[in-house]
């Protein structure tokens, strides 16, 4: 059984599989060349200092706040960052940033959140960006599948039924499939970079913007 909130260090060493039907893999870099090999869709953001991104269409610069999607290619750099890749995952390379001070929408309790890299089809991998507010007591509650963070700014704390986990900037975390948790924080707001591995909204092939914005005309 999974620990419900898992804290991981960010350095050259992570390498951890998350045991999730996803198949997901948790990697950083950290002043060091990252490799990302052809095998699903790699989700990154920078963390820190100046690193770049080498893919097969070309180099492209990763500062702190960026994040990109992409199938292959070679971090590298003396910055740092979070690599979550999805083994099997059909994406496409996507590059942005840097994070915005606040959600585009709405949440729970006060919180906003942006869909960064948005699933190619509903059901895949998508990134976000959660911003907790200072002084939010957040509901308790749980996610179907796994998440995996990691803390942009701020600082703060996730509540589990078991402890309370220490939060600030450039921490790593995974929290299981139905681990129930909530996030507090009190002077700080709180920033993450949130990775799903699945969505419940996106286009599909009967509802996307071209098909439903196309009106048959008869004669």
């Amino acid at each position: 059984m999974n620990a419900a909130f898992t804290a991981l260090s960010l350095d050259p060493d992570l390498d951890h599989c998350a045991c999730d039907a996803d198949a997901t893999r948790v990697r950083a870099w950290c002043g060091s060349e990252l490799e990302l090999g052809p095998e699903g869709t790699h989700f990154l953001y920078a963390i820190g200092g100046d690193s770049s991104l080498r893919t097969p269409t070309g180099q492209f610069p990763l500062r702190a706040g960026m994040y990109a999607s992409v199938l292959a290619g070679v971090v590298e750099g003396s910055g740092a960052g979070l690599v979550v890749s999805r083994v099997g995952a059909p994406g496409w390379f996507q590059l942005g940033g840097p994070i915005e001070a606040i959600g585009r929408l709405r949440y729970i309790d006060g919180c906003t959140d942006s869909l960064l890299l948005a699933p190619p089809l509903r059901g895949d991998p998508c990134l976000n960006h959660l911003h907790i507010p200072a002084h939010t007591s957040q509901t308790r509650h749980m996610h179907p599948s796994l998440r995996v963070g990691v803390i942009a700014r701020g600082r703060g704390r996730c509540v589990t039924p078991d402890r309370e986990h220490p939060l600030e900037a450039g921490l790593v975390f995974v929290i299981a499939p139905h681990a129930v948790h909530s996030f507090f924080t009190d002077e700080s707001s709180l920033d993450v970079v949130v990775y799903h591995p699945d969505s419940d909204t996106g286009p599909t092939h009967d509802d996307h913007p071209m098909i439903n914005r196309t009106l048959i005309t008869k004669g």
